[in-house]
């Protein structure tokens, strides 16, 4: 995506009128649906899918039914949400959502706050950062929220420096210093854990490390401290009006259900998420 930038907004418009023509299509799927008109809708990316599933199971007992729509691209989702076709998403952090709103002028804001997640640089080849040869192959996301933090990432481990590490929107430009000579190589976010047995360093999120089943989370050469704004969001439109209060209930039985915890543990890594409600 920081390839096309300047596209952006048009593929935002032509996202929104294929999701709002063909609905089903457009790279998302529907995740137990039922048949009732009141039903809370939120989207999700895959990582989520069990740990949401099993919240939906537990609101069931209280009388609400959460329909799942699963995405597999990082824009669908809020368009979605800013056409009214469901109420609410999970996939994103405050710095994401900040850009999105920025880019598409949507009207979206933060519902709750979810888990977060550390991100690392993992290496199948090398053992530690010295390791890491000069021209190596590094790969990092390709959206600009997460392609600054990966070169942030970079540079708080030392293999290269930026003009300002407290940035969020660093770009390639904003090097200031590669040594080493990296050759960044941008992907999909999802799609870095995949290129962990080619290239010679990613910065990986553990949940799609996990689901790839390439590498441990906790096996990364360098992690990121916790920082509450990279907590995943609730996120709805802001004159979204929360019905019998649907959304708030789910909200709380995911921040104060054990069952969360143990499948954050399971599916990120222990130690690899935090709770960005706190």
């Amino acid at each position: 995506m920081s390839n096309a930038v300047k596209n952006n907004t048009k593929f935002w418009v032509i996202s929104t009128i294929v999701l709002s023509l063909v609905i089903g299509l457009g790279g998302y799927r529907w995740v137990n649906s039922t048949k009732h008109n009141d039903t809370l809708k939120i989207g999700i990316s895959p990582p989520y899918a069990e740990l949401l599933r099993s919240l939906a199971e537990d609101v069931k007992a209280q009388g609400i039914n959460v329909e799942l729509i699963e995405f597999s691209d990082w824009q669908a989702p809020n368009v979605a949400v800013q056409n009214g076709d469901i109420d609410a998403n999970f996939f994103q952090q405050s710095v994401f959502l900040a850009n999105a709103v920025r880019e598409t002028g949507y009207e979206l804001h933060a519902f709750a706050k979810g888990s977060g997640s550390h991100v690392g640089l993992y290496s199948k080849k090398y053992q530690s950062l010295d390791q890491i040869p000069n021209q190596a192959k590094v790969v990092v996301p390709n959206d600009p929220v997460n392609l600054s933090r990966g070169l942030t990432l970079l540079a708080r481990a030392g293999l290269l420096q930026v003009k300002d590490v407290n940035n969020e929107l660093t770009t390639l430009q904003d090097i200031t210093s590669n040594p080493k000579q990296l050759k960044l190589i941008e992907v999909e976010g999802p799609q870095t854990a995949h290129a962990y047995n080619e290239a010679d360093l990613i910065m990986g999120f553990p949940h799609y490390l996990k689901m790839a089943k390439v590498a441990d989370p906790n096996s990364a050469l360098f992690i990121d401290p916790v920082n509450k704004k990279y907590a995943i969001l609730f996120v709805t439109r802001k004159d979204y009006q929360d019905r019998d209060h649907k959304l708030a209930t789910f909200v709380q039985a995911f921040q104060s259900s054990a069952k969360v915890k143990e499948i954050l543990n399971h599916d990120f890594g222990q130690g690899m998420w935090f709770e960005g409600w706190k």
